[in-house]
């Protein structure tokens, strides 16, 4: 069976940086490496939305409100998916999540303050 961990949270000041990482098992690296990646991020109250994915081929997207400031990559042979987070702001608080194949993992949580 698929299983995610993410790790990496914690607590930083506003304009501070965290690498999330995320870390897949209950699957080889070819299939891993055929399939896009995602991260999502909850805050309290409000709905999981998309931050950024990195398909097969490693293109990558971003949302809106961290373009510029998060960059998102993966590593195949190790079966990982990074967040790099530039520029924290209190607004990126949130629980992140890894997604990949529909599967998630049990998240991150991301504690910036002002």
């Amino acid at each position: 069976q698929v299983q995610l961990v993410e790790s990496g949270g914690g607590l930083v000041q506003a304009g501070g940086s965290l690498r999330l990482s995320c870390a897949a098992s209950g699957t080889g690296f070819a299939i891993f490496s055929i399939n896009a990646m995602g991260w999502y991020r909850q805050a309290p109250g409000k709905e999981r939305e998309l931050v950024a994915t990195i398909t097969s081929g490693y293109s990558t997207s971003y949302a809106d409100f961290v373009k510029g400031r998060f960059t998102i990559s993966r590593d195949n042979a190790k079966k990982t998916v990074a967040l790099q987070m530039n520029s924290l702001k209190p607004e990126d608080t949130a629980v992140y999540y890894c997604n990949f194949r529909g599967y998630w993992g049990k998240g991150t949580l991301v504690t910036v303050s002002s």
